[in-house]
This record gives structure tokens, C-alpha cells and sequence, in this order.
């Protein structure tokens, strides 16, 4: 019997948690994905030491804020170039999270990210621009994905949040399963069965309605805790699973059972497309997507800002 991992490949997608390049050679995902959090730690990597160094010439203990986060802009599209010569497919490289309230900002961004990368020889087609899933990053995505610069909208935890993807025609997004799971968890709720365990029950239902009303944008899990809810979720269109957890996939041989894709897919939500009073108002009632986005956002922008120190410090 293959292992799970192989067996995955014939049901979802498999995409790359991680900016380590070694990992990534070793799992050959398809894509790569990378934030603000998984830079700092290839910060650490003996292999992107004369990378850091190079970038952190740049700045100075006086550098603005905007040339810091122009610093980190480089960086992250020298990090994201390389793991492009590896991926056969796009890398997501993200907009610093202290945009996430800003539609013109994060376009802007987004746009200097294409650029840098093209400047490299890398094209448009190679890179997804990842976004947070606020209104106002929602309407970002909105934008560039007319301009052709597609987008991957991350931080998704309420179903509104998904919804509102979808009539943006966003290409893909991350609904995070794990991050759902620990809020749960750290209210007592038992979710030792995947079928019981919260994370997974949203992307499936994400899953469902997009399949159902045939919208376009790829759903791709994200997130996870343990193995039990990547094999709940095999046959969503993507997975973007971290070193550790392909590592223990790659070492298991039973049988994997393909859990979504197969057959005719149905959804109990109507089709709906949200104003931003909707928008927000739905995100208000859902306890767990309000605290969940709001904590990503701040700790993404606490990552950036302690990339960005190293660099100082460098």
C-alpha cells in the first residue's frame, strides 16, 4: 500500500505549509504558501543566511516604516523566487497584515509584489497574493483579480467570510481548521473524532456550498492540527499542510478514504450574496470568526514587525 500522502495527491492538491526549502524538495507539493510566521522561521535557516544579510544592508535603526516594509516586501519575493524554481505550481506570498484595513494599500502592495517578482523572471501566473479576509481586503482581492494578479484570501473562519470570496471571484481560500479547532477546544468542547471537530465541519461546508452554486474559487484547507483532519477532508480541492504533519502522512500506509469531491455535491445554504452591513453583521454573530480574525491579523502584524527588527538588528 502507497502511504497517505501519495494516496492524497489522488484526491486533493497537496501544497507546502512552509517556506523550507529542503522540506519542500523532499514533499514536491504542488504549491507553496507562506505568511509572515513561516518567514521569521526561515529567518533561522543556515541556507537563507546570506539572503537576510543582503536584505538587512538595505535598512537601518532610521528606516521608515514604509521602507521596512518594502525590506520585507524583497525579501519575502526572494524566499518566494527560490521556492518557485522548486514548486511546479504558484507561491503565495502575503500582504503585511497591517494593510488588512486598507483596500488601496493592500492593491498597492500587491501590485509592488508582482513587480519585484517579475523583475526576477517570474510571472503574475506563478503567484497567488494572500489577503486577509476582511471587507476591505475582500474588496482588494475584488480589484486585483481584474487586473489579472490573483489572489488567496486567508485568515477565513466564518462562513460570511467565504461567501463573500466567492462573489469577489477570488482564485482560492484558506479556511483555517486548526485555529477553529483551538478556539473550541479552549472552551471545553471534546473533538477527538474529526467528524465532531468544528474546523473541519466548516470547510466542508465551505466545500459544499461553492460545489453546489458552482463558483470557481478553490477551496484549500489550511491549518491543521493533526493528521485526523486531513484525512476528514481529503478530496477538498487543495491542502496546505506544514512539514511535520506531510512528514507523519508519508509515513502511514492504511487506506485513505476520499471524503469530498466524489458523487453530486449538496448544500442546505442558499445561494447569498452579501452587502457590507451583511458582511459585517454576519461576522458580528459568529463569536469565534470575530475573535479568530482579529487575533491572526495581530499576530501576523507582531511577526512582521519582528522580521523586521532582525533586520535591524542584522
Amino acid at each position: 500500500m502507497t502511504s497517505k500522502l501519495d494516496q492524497l495527491r489522488n484526491f486533493s492538491d497537496v501544497v507546502a505549509d512552509t517556506g523550507d526549502i529542503e522540506a519542500i524538495k523532499r514533499f514536491q507539493p504542488l504549491d507553496a504558501t507562506t505568511n509572515p510566521s513561516l518567514l521569521l522561521k526561515a529567518a533561522s535557516v543556515p541556507g537563507y543566511q546570506a539572503m537576510i544579510d543582503e536584505h538587512a544592508a538595505a535598512v537601518t535603526a532610521g528606516s521608515s516604516e514604509n521602507e521596512l516594509r518594502h525590506t520585507v516586501n524583497r525579501l519575502a519575493v526572494a524566499i518566494g523566487s527560490e521556492i518557485a524554481a522548486i514548486v511546479p505550481g504558484r507561491v503565495s506570498t502575503e500582504i503585511d497584515a497591517h494593510l488588512s484595513f486598507d483596500t488601496e494599500a493592500t492593491v498597492a502592495q500587491a501590485k509592488e509584489i508582482i513587480e519585484l517578482y517579475a523583475a526576477r523572471g517570474i510571472g503574475a501566473e506563478r503567484i497567488l497574493i494572500k489577503i486577509a479576509s476582511t471587507w476591505e481586503g475582500i474588496r482588494a482581492a475584488e480589484q486585483l483579480e481584474k487586473q489579472g494578479i490573483n489572489c488567496n484570501l486567508t485568515l477565513l473562519f466564518g462562513f460570511g467570510q467565504a461567501q463573500a470570496c466567492a462573489d469577489a471571484g477570488v482564485t482560492l481560500i484558506s479556511p483555517f481548521v486548526g485555529r477553529i479547532y483551538d478556539w473550541y477546544k479552549q472552551r471545553g468542547e471534546e473533538q477527538t473524532d474529526p467528524e465532531q471537530d468544528y474546523g473541519v465541519a466548516s470547510v466542508r461546508r465551505i466545500y459544499r456550498y461553492y460545489k453546489a452554486h458552482a463558483y470557481n474559487t478553490i477551496v484549500m484547507g489550511a491549518s491543521f492540527r493533526n493528521t485526523g483532519q486531513i484525512e476528514a477532508l481529503a478530496g477538498c480541492d487543495r491542502l496546505t499542510i506544514s512539514p511535520a504533519l506531510l512528514e507523519e502522512l508519508s509515513g502511514d500506509s492504511d487506506k485513505l478514504i476520499q471524503r469530498l469531491g466524489s458523487g453530486e455535491v449538496e448544500t442546505d445554504d442558499a445561494r447569498e450574496q452579501l452587502n457590507e452591513s451583511a458582511f459585517r453583521f454576519a461576522l458580528n454573530e459568529d463569536a469565534m470568526a470575530t475573535e479568530k480574525l482579529a487575533e491572526g491579523i495581530r499576530l501576523f502584524a507582531a511577526d512582521q514587525r519582528k522580521l523586521q527588527q532582525l533586520l535591524i538588528e542584522r
